[in-house]
């Protein structure tokens, strides 16, 4: 994927001591050694200068790091560590950070070869809050050096969204359509962040695309249009004014995101685009989309916001859509209920349909074709509504998940593991048939309850653990990074008589 960062964790190993130097550093090669046969080589690098016993020891380990190129770090301790050191070496690295700690490999060695890590983290977590320092500490954080280099894995998808949002800007154009007050919410929150964004209005974007007409690079746009849609072009003479269109985007994009390095965009697409432009942005969003440049309807900022996290997380494609309607009974009754799923079995309130008129990847659909926007059709002339990429999402694991901003700039954020089901969906616009364990709970308790707007981001494939990091560690509290219950824990609001 584009449009997000490559991460290389520095390994740096520390020992208190009155230790022996040498459990550090053989652990720490173990560690190395264990990675590089497991995973990818380049996601890591060895700190070789020195084990971090000192101050000055820790200047000169984050000298190296950063002159290896490293924008994460793992502090790992060999043996018990020294606390002081090492967590000034966590405050003092610009970037995501990482905590875990050696187990002991033998009862046959537990005299001079016993390291007592186990202790130290938790006198390294102590000294973190002292001094104010977040870092991602796994579940376990404390593991032989297997277990250890699959920690160091898991962490690499919060750091590339963690470094990813430090260096992200978002570009927005108009304001919310009239009666969309939904994806309303305070942009102060980005700035707390650490993310920029720049607001335009849709007629600045209007007169860049203007100028972009007859622009010579438009044909071979279409090119790839046609071979991407192949026998879904079903409207080839709105291929021209789409290309114009994501020409104007990107030009935009390279033009605008100045010091920054990564970006998202969000536009007003109705209803006086389509009058206008003489078609809908639908088909261009979801091919940005695919090559990791996020770009959400409606002006909806969180929404873009949690796309790029996603695409961080994930390093794959995501999409935005409308929690839209519900699943029609007999649709359930025929192709849902009783059916086992991969030894799953839903009930009628797990199901719902997720729409958006037509900005799904076509990487991501069983099967795509160029449409016109129904909906904005009833009320607009047909042939100034094409652009929409109509099919059934593909089935298979997903993440529902959204970081919003309530009115009074908190953040709060939800996630939920489901699928999409192998069920024809007999509708329009890019959409799939849902299922999500005690959906209907969910919907109640966290959705309504929690004020959430109509807009998830969707990512595919399950990935709430890396995404639950990532909200903890941007700060925002545990209480409020919301899931969908067993029904063995009722949430706060929940009737009980119910």
């Amino acid at each position: 994927m584009m449009n997000i960062p490559k991460i290389k964790v520095g390994i740096v190993a520390v020992s208190r001591d009155c230790f022996p130097e040498s459990l550090s550093v053989n652990r720490r090669k173990a560690l190395v050694e264990a990675y590089k046969a497991q995973y990818n080589a380049e996601d890591i690098y060895e700190c070789p200068v020195c084990i971090v016993e000192s101050e000055i020891h820790m200047v000169q380990a984050l000298e190296d790091i950063k002159k290896a190129g490293c924008n994460a770090l793992c502090v790992y301790l060999g043996n018990f560590g020294p606390e002081i050191s090492e967590t000034l070496l966590a405050k003092h690295f610009e970037g995501p950070k990482m905590f875990c700690a050696a187990a002991e490999e033998s009862q046959n060695d537990l005299v001079q070869g016993r390291g007592d890590a186990y202790c130290g983290m938790l006198n390294a977590s102590y000294n973190l809050k002292l001094r104010n320092t977040k870092a991602y500490i796994p579940e376990y954080p404390v593991g032989d050096a297997a277990d250890c280099a699959k920690m160091i894995n898991e962490f690499l998808p919060i750091a590339r969204a963690l470094v990813g949002l430090s260096k992200l800007k978002i570009i927005s154009f108009g304001p919310r359509p009239l009666n969309f007050l939904a994806c309303n919410a305070p942009i102060k929150a980005l700035y707390d962040l650490g993310v920029e964004i720049e607001e335009n209005s849709e007629l600045d974007l209007f007169e860049s695309f203007n100028a972009h007409a007859n622009d010579p690079r438009i044909p071979d746009v279409v090119k790839d249009m046609e071979a991407e849609l192949g026998a879904g072009n079903n409207k080839p003479t709105i291929l021209p004014k789409l290309a114009q269109y994501e020409l104007t985007l990107l030009d935009w994009v390279e033009a605008h995101k100045g010091y920054r390095e990564y970006v998202a965009l969000t536009g007003k697409c109705w209803p006086a685009f389509q009058t206008q432009f003489g078609c809908v942005p639908c088909y261009v969003n979801s091919r940005l989309t695919g090559r990791g440049i996020p770009v959400s309807c409606e002006v909806d900022i969180y929404g873009t916001l949690s796309e790029f996290i996603g695409t961080c997380v994930s390093d794959d494609i995501v999409t935005l859509l409308d929690i839209n309607n519900s699943v029609p009974k007999d649709m359930y009754e025929e192709a849902i209920e009783g059916k086992d799923f991969g030894g799953k079995k839903y009930n009628f309130t797990d199901t719902f349909m997720g729409f958006h008129c037509g900005n799904t990847c076509s990487k991501k659909l069983s099967s795509c074709s160029m449409e016109y926007q129904m909906i904005m059709a009833r009320n607009l002339p047909e042939e100034v509504t094409q652009g929409t990429l109509e099919g059934d999402i593909a089935p298979g694991d997903i993440t529902f998940y959204r970081l919003q901003s309530t009115a009074d700039t908190k953040l709060r954020a939800y996630i939920a593991h489901g699928e999409v089901l192998p069920v024809a969906t007999k509708s329009f616009g890019g959409i799939g048939v849902f299922a999500i364990p005690e959906m209907g709970r969910f919907y109640r308790h966290v959705l309504i309850e929690k004020n959430y707007p109509h807009h998830g981001a969707v990512a595919f494939g399950h990935y709430g653990k890396a995404l639950y990091e990532v909200f903890k560690y941007l700060g925002v509290p545990v209480e409020d990074i919301n899931y969908n219950q067993p029904k063995s824990l009722p949430y706060p609001t929940e009737n009980p008589f119910a």
